[in-house]
């Protein structure tokens, strides 16, 4: 079972693309380029922007861009707007549930904090500040080198592109069929 979802990847895969794209983008487009659903997109982008990673803008060739500089936006902060807070561990107190115990466990059984409990506690803790020391520039460099240079200004003119082409001026109303006869 993962501790995070596909939510939290689309996510960060998302945020990789405005880090290297300096203008907003709109959900559609980010989830068009990754080829997920655009309406769990559509979703998952709200709850950054309310987190404060995101501002939206609007109008035609609007979208989401980056609140702040990708060096300030850390992964657990991401990993937290998404998710929610989630611990890594459940104890479900079985220690005193032991057969030989009876209907009344014994002191010391149940003395002090759990050791499995504190063990997953320690391991959330270090995944936790892991996370906290990542940023979303960290991440974007990694990729960075990995990719060929021409790679980015090609994502750069594919985004471009779907900005100019979305419709500009006067929304247009369909006619209704009575109205076609009328005309």
């Amino acid at each position: 079972m993962a501790l995070y979802g596909a939510s939290t990847e689309y996510v960060l895969h998302s945020l990789l693309w405005l880090v290297a794209h300096p203008g907003p983008v709109s959900s559609l487009d980010l989830a068009d380029m990754q080829g997920i659903p655009a309406a769990f997109m559509a979703k998952l982008l709200p709850r950054l922007e309310k987190a404060g990673i995101l501002v939206a803008v609007e109008g035609l060739r609007g979208g989401y861009q980056l609140a702040r500089p990708a060096e300030q936006v850390r992964v657990l902060e991401v990993v937290d707007a998404v998710e929610g807070r989630k611990t890594l561990f459940n104890c479900q107190q079985i220690r005193g549930r032991c057969a030989l115990f009876g209907t009344t466990p014994p002191d010391w059984a149940e003395r002090g904090v759990c050791s499995i409990h504190a063990a997953m506690l320690r391991a959330e803790q270090t995944m936790r500040a892991e996370l906290a020391q990542t940023s979303l520039a960290d991440l974007a460099q990694t990729v960075r080198t990995k990719a060929p240079a021409p790679f980015w200004s090609e994502a750069q003119a594919w985004f471009d592109a779907r900005a100019r082409t979305r419709k500009t001026g006067k929304v247009r109303q369909k006619k209704r069929p009575v109205e076609d006869k009328l005309a």
